[in-house]
């Protein structure tokens, strides 16, 4: 929301010393946050005159029009003579008003303007558009033409308000009544002590039975509607520059009169409204649901197919309009000068063709319904975006009473004595709160007179004693319950002025086994040089196509959104590498080649199982059962880890040369996890989207007592690198941390260190190409015995004197006992068990032997 500081002057008696800062300062402790301050005309200089054009001449010897005018300034320009000014814009005409800045005046950003030679002719200043003027858009295309009764002469930094603050509110989705000056008025008038004039309080005449017929079809969609009629307008008025200035301010673009005027009166009170062409309503105007299929086409030209939950306007025709959304093209306002044919220019053709008489539409409708129907239609609007936050339901009349003021004021016209009123009985809501109840939640004595007074500060009406009664206002539709009033007495007492302190946790109790898990796992990959991403947890198709998976694939089958902040990711993710490539992606083509990113969280397995859940009641605990079928509706979400790499994983320097990442480093990703679980996971080779066939890890530990599958780890096959722009030969691990949990064998064990030598025995083996390292380091492992501290694998060799088809592993034995050093005999005889394990599960032969 857009404040412009001169127009909430209006409505609170601000000290004249007070700037936009100060007022931000009042606004932010109360809990509105008040974005920036932005400086209009900072820097301006004039003179900036009005002028009128004398005289217009066309050069035209160069590729563009240009043409040399001189204007009327009167005395701004000291010697009271035609000022020559080149100008290219074309949408004025001898006899009309401009704006013109003179030498020696200073427009925003620093720009001097002085007289200079151009196209053969020196230019004395310079004829302005709203945009060079910092104005914002007027709808022109060109330079600003004034209405004709502004004299010679007159300064236009004042005339077109060019001089002022406004303040960028964001407005968050509980205060929409914050999204008019009525309420930013009255949030600042509180902040001050300052006493607030409510544009709102209008003299409203009393609903008869002779203004425009409306039928209400559904009172649940639409509990009120205003209907007021004004004839007579002059489809010639036009906008006066006060009131397209406060619009412009407020971020919105000039249109023409009628629309000004309804955008104007919402900004002030907070009720969007809607202006129908008469002649153009056929009959009653009616609110319904739509009927499926029915079409509409709304003033933005698109055709509309409605659905059965969308509420419409309607006359006898059908549909006129999307309820609190936008109008129909069918009853658009039209002015006179903008609909007229190019051919035809006399002021009656176009008075022929312009609005003469509206019908104003000033009606409350349910929030929930136009939040669905805007973003059903993606078509947000000014209004929807206040309909869907709560407006006054009794702000219509006055609004619509302000608007019937400004159009026979500006337009000529006359209102009608019809007012119509359609309002659904309802009463106002009323809660019951204990007089020191603000006291418990802030921590902090306020005592009943200061509750009292903050509430009836925001409008409430207050009655009782220790228990107080609480009538709420009807533009505060956020205070439902208690601990809303509670809120509101601590921001306007200050949110600054609560006590800061750390709650007691209760003895013995703390993070849990698996908390600190997870925990674990983080910092043992923050300390391998992961680096840890957050990524939305939303997947499509196109994803999923990209990552290669079959069609029967367990991960397309996913949970798909009502409602998805994107088209293009409807689901909720069934792994976590989609998120994490586009991370890789992003950083790549930003300069970091070199990267390890990971990311812990929970994906989306739907068993096929699920129910459709009971709806929970609201006022009472709902029980164990009613909590257990809610849970079984809910799909499977196990918690995952996932990592991906690419670049150097061990960078080149003075010290050596660097790495650049395999598939191994995935595959000790994964056992990094795993050992924080105390899991020693077994490695096989396997095929497996979206990893290369030949460089894919299956990654298997012991859950509660079966080889279990819990990931997979290894390089990327080339088509998902190509599809996700992902760097070349880049490499991923994904693991299932609720299943290396299970496997785990409860809490880790320190290492006992033992006092006694090492004896280290290496052994190169010569296998079949096609033999899993893995498999042979089993063997070696298990065959060596309780002597054996680790192996390690240093080299693979391959080579013509080996044979063909054939690889030879050398592995680091590592022995060690507990109680004794152990002898030359003893590491030996381990060292030949081992191999002979090996030889015999995997054809093994001793390289030399």
């Amino acid at each position: 929301m857009r404040v412009p500081l001169s127009w909430l002057r209006e409505y609170v008696d601000l000290p004249a010393t007070e700037t936009g800062r100060d007022v931000q300062a009042r606004l932010v402790p109360a809990g509105l946050e008040v974005e920036t301050v932005e400086q209009l005309g900072a820097g301006l200089k004039g003179p900036l005159v009005v002028g009128k054009v004398l005289t217009v001449e066309e050069l035209t010897e160069f590729k563009k029009p240009i043409r040399f005018c001189t204007l009327d300034v009167g005395d701004a320009n000291g010697t009271g003579e035609p000022q020559e000014v080149i100008c290219g814009a074309r949408n004025f005409a001898v006899g009309d008003k401009v704006v013109v800045v003179l030498p020696g005046a200073v427009l925003a950003g620093g720009f001097e303007i002085s007289a200079r030679k151009t196209y053969g002719r020196t230019s004395h200043g310079m004829i302005c558009s709203s945009g060079e003027l910092g104005m914002g858009d007027d709808g022109s295309g060109g330079i600003i033409v004034l209405p004709p009764e502004y004299e010679v002469g007159t300064d236009a930094v004042e005339l077109l308000q060019l001089v002022d603050e406004v303040l960028d509110i964001a407005v968050t989705p509980d205060r929409g009544y914050c999204l008019s000056m009525r309420g930013i008025a009255r949030e600042t008038a509180i902040a001050y002590g300052l006493s607030l004039r409510d544009p709102a309080l209008l003299d409203v005449p009393a609903p008869n039975s002779y203004g425009h017929r409306v039928e209400i079809a559904d009172p649940v969609g639409c509990d009120a509607f205003t209907a007021r009629t004004v004839t007579g307008l002059d489809p010639e008025a036009r906008s006066p520059i006060w009131l397209k200035r406060r619009l412009q301010k407020a971020g919105m673009r000039p249109i023409s009169l009628a629309v000004d005027i309804t955008n104007y009166v919402m900004l002030e009170i907070g009720q969007p409204l809607h202006a129908y062409d008469r002649k153009r309503v056929d009959g009653a105007i009616g609110v319904r649901r739509a009927e499926q299929g029915e079409e509409l086409t709304t003033l933005d030209g698109v055709k509309r197919v409605l659905d059965a939950a969308d509420l419409v306007i309607t006359d006898d025709r059908g549909p006129i309009g999307l309820a609190g959304v936008m109008g129909g093209a069918d009853t658009e306002i039209a002015d006179g000068e903008i609909v007229a044919s190019p051919l035809s220019s006399s002021a009656a053709e176009r008075a022929a063709r312009g609005t003469t008489e509206v019908v104003i539409e000033a009606a409350h409708f349910d929030p929930i319904s136009i939040a669905r129907t805007a973003r059903r239609h993606k078509l947000p609007s000014e209004a929807s975006k206040r309909f869907e936050r709560g407006v006054d339901p009794h702000a219509a009349p006055a609004a619509a009473q302000r608007t019937v003021d400004l159009l026979v004021l500006l337009a000529g016209g006359s209102a009608e004595a019809g007012v119509t009123e359609v309002v659904a009985p309802a009463g106002p809501h009323t809660i019951t709160m204990a007089a020191d109840h603000p006291d418990k939640v802030a921590g902090l004595g306020y005592g009943r007179e200061t509750v009292v007074r903050r509430l009836q500060q925001v409008g409430c009406d207050v009655r009782g004693q220790d228990e107080l009664i609480v009538t709420v206002p009807s533009w505060r539709p956020d205070l439902r319950e208690i601990n809303d009033l509670a809120e509101e007495v601590i921001r306007l007492e200050g949110y600054e002025n609560l006590p800061s302190t750390l709650p007691r946790p209760p003895a013995g109790r703390g993070l849990t086994e698996r908390q600190r898990l997870h925990r674990r796992v983080g910092r043992a990959l923050a300390g391998a040089g992961y680096v840890e991403t957050l990524n939305y947890p939303f997947i499509g198709a196109a994803q999923l196509d990209q990552l290669g998976l079959p069609a029967d694939d367990d991960r397309r089958r996913t949970v798909t959104l009502v409602n998805p902040l994107a088209d293009t990711e409807p689901a909720m993710r069934t792994t976590l590498l989609p998120g994490l490539f586009g991370a890789l992606r992003r950083n790549d083509g930003r300069g970091s080649h070199d990267l390890a990113l990971y990311e812990s969280g929970l994906v989306f397995r739907p068993t096929g199982q699920e129910r459709v859940p009971v709806r929970l009641p609201v006022d009472r605990r709902p029980t164990d059962e009613q909590i257990a079928a809610l849970d079984a509706a809910l799909p499977r979400q196990p918690r995952r880890v996932a990592a991906v790499l690419a670049g150097a994983r061990e960078r080149a320097g003075w010290w050596g040369a660097g790495r650049p990442t395999d598939w191994a480093d995935a595959v000790e990703a994964a056992r990094t996890v795993a050992a924080e679980a105390g899991v020693e996971l077994t490695v096989e080779a396997d095929q497996h989207a979206p990893w290369h066939p030949g460089r894919c890890a299956a990654l298997y530990a012991t859950v509660d007592g079966d080889r279990t599958l819990v990931g997979h780890a290894g390089e990327l096959h080339p088509r998902v690198i190509k599809a996700y722009g992902l760097p070349e030969r880049a490499c991923a691990m994904e693991i299932e941390l609720d299943l290396v949990e299970r496997a785990g064998t409860g809490a880790l064990r320190a290492p006992r260190i033992s006092t006694f030598p090492v004896a280290t025995q290496d052994v190169a083996l010569v296998v079949a190409e096609d033999v899993p390292a893995a498999d042979v380091e089993r063997a070696l492992s298990e065959g060596a015995g309780e002597l054996l501290e680790s192996v390690r694998l240093f080299d693979v060799f391959t080579g013509e004197q080996l044979g063909g088809g054939r690889k030879s592993l050398a592995y680091a034995l590592r022995f060690r006992a507990a109680d004794r050093t152990l002898t030359v005999d003893e590491a030996s005889a381990a060292r030949d068990a081992a191999v002979a394990l090996a030889a015999e599960r995997t054809g093994a032969v001793l390289r030399g032997a």
